[in-house]
């Protein structure tokens, strides 16, 4: 692995100024199209680094704009799926374009910060300092702050310091127990409850089992290496104890349930416990993650009925996978350099260049299943209005993320909380003029 400090990317930019005019165009602009690296009529080279000038590129991450001098204070280190920011308080440094060619895939660059510069915290496809989402969260989340420190590793472990995941399981459950509700009537609270418990429970065991089958893995992603068994605060023995207890809280929270439901919901752990595996063999991890986190989708109707009806649920089951590859292909967008260095496969890799229309398809076949619910539920008419405006978000989502952009991704992934309280409010709301 190379590396090379931000001071000295800072001598490599200088030396760069005096090769090339400031207002000399860079030939290609977007970091996803950066190419012939290898070009020496291009810049100049320092320990694998060729030096770009950005020019005149208004709202495209640096140059000028009419007034205005220098407006965005980023050096950019062009890998070969995307690029990374890191800010620098150096004017010299600034507007300046640095890639990286590579040789071989397995080949890595990494910056260094030095005293005088700092990540902006945001790590664009590449394993770097900064980076949107970490294995640790701050020091002053509320795990820090409110459990004693034998429990906050086991608190990380289960990921209760980031809810998405916890909201992503449980919507598929709310939406289905609240279609399940009489006629003008309202879904069924002490149910809601024991889902959303269980959703806790479910999501931190599952987290716990992907961590122990992959912390091998785990180590060899920036993102990821901090979690608690990869960095080894905790050891598998206490993984697996803490699995246990989650699970036995788990099937208390299922004991709640009438039999059909018990056995339907223990049919579910084989899911959780193959999903992690399915990274190492086949390009669609994703759509078996599908198949787990919405497998609520059958559980709620039949907590309250004790039984399906296909002709609901089975729709609304498929919307969920459809909807889950949809938010966890963008998701995995932020990995996918990570992922090629440690053999690791997701549809992020498979989609590629043409991820914007597989999620378009995706969110299609997600919204028809939801109507197609809604229609053999006998829901009125405020459940589809409620779905057009879902449909407005997955649409912005699909045509706005940036999956060469960590950040942008990682903040199109966790709008999908408010994807899922959309679709259950047009249920609820469908339910009351039925």
């Amino acid at each position: 692995m190379k590396a090379v400090t931000l001071r000295q990317l800072q001598e490599a930019v200088k030396g760069g100024r005096r090769l090339l005019r400031r207002n000399q165009p860079t030939f290609l602009s977007n970091v996803d199209k950066f190419g012939h690296l290898n070009d020496p009529g291009w810049g100049r080279s320092l320990n694998g680094v060729i030096i770009r000038t950005l020019s005149e590129l208004e709202g495209d991450r640096g140059g000028h704009i009419a007034g205005r001098s220098h407006p965005y204070p980023h050096v950019f280190i062009v890998t070969s799926l995307g690029g990374c920011t890191w800010r620098s308080t150096d004017s010299s440094a600034r507007n300046y374009f640095l890639g990286r060619s590579f040789s071989a895939a397995s080949e890595r660059f990494t910056a260094t910060p030095g005293k005088d510069h700092e990540s902006d915290g945001q790590d664009k496809n590449g394993p770097v300092h900064g980076k949107v989402e970490t294995s640790k969260p701050n020091a002053g989340t509320w795990i820090k702050k409110l459990l004693p420190t034998s429990l906050q590793s086991f608190a990380h472990l289960a990921r209760l310091d980031r809810p998405i995941g916890t909201w992503l399981l449980a919507w598929p459950c709310f939406w289905s127990i609240s279609l399940a509700a009489p006629a003008g009537g309202l879904p069924d609270m002490k149910l809601i409850t024991l889902f959303g418990v269980g959703a806790i429970l479910l999501r931190g065991a599952g987290c716990t089992v992907n961590d122990l089958l992959d912390s091998d893995i785990d180590r060899k992603v920036e993102r990821t290496r901090q979690r608690p068994l990869a960095s080894n605060e905790l050891t598998t023995f206490q993984g697996i104890s803490f699995l246990g207890c989650q699970l036995l809280l788990g099937l208390g929270v299922l004991l709640q349930l009438n039999n059909f439901s018990r056995v339907l919901g223990a049919s579910s752990l084989l899911l959780v416990g193959t999903y992690p595996l399915m990274k190492r063999w086949t390009y669609w991890p994703q759509a078996f993650l599908g198949l787990t986190f919405n497998w609520g989708a059958l559980l709620g109707w039949a907590a309250v009925h004790g039984d399906l009806d296909l002709s609901v649920v089975l729709p609304l089951y498929a919307s969920g996978i459809s909807w889950t590859l949809v938010y966890d292909t963008i998701y995995a967008h932020q990995d996918k350099e990570d992922d090629v260095k440690v053999g690791v496969k997701s549809t992020a890799l498979r989609f590629g260049d043409n991820t914007r229309t597989w999620l378009g398809g995706f969110s299609a076949t997600c919204i028809s299943g939801l109507t197609l619910a809604g229609i053999n539920a006998d829901l009125g008419w405020p459940f589809y209005a409620g779905i057009a405006a879902s449909a407005g978000h997955l649409a912005w989502q699909v045509y706005t993320v940036d999956i060469n952009d960590r950040a942008d991704c990682n903040s199109k992934f966790v709008s999908n909380k408010w994807f899922g309280a959309i679709v259950c409010s047009a249920i609820v709301a469908g339910k009351m003029v039925a």
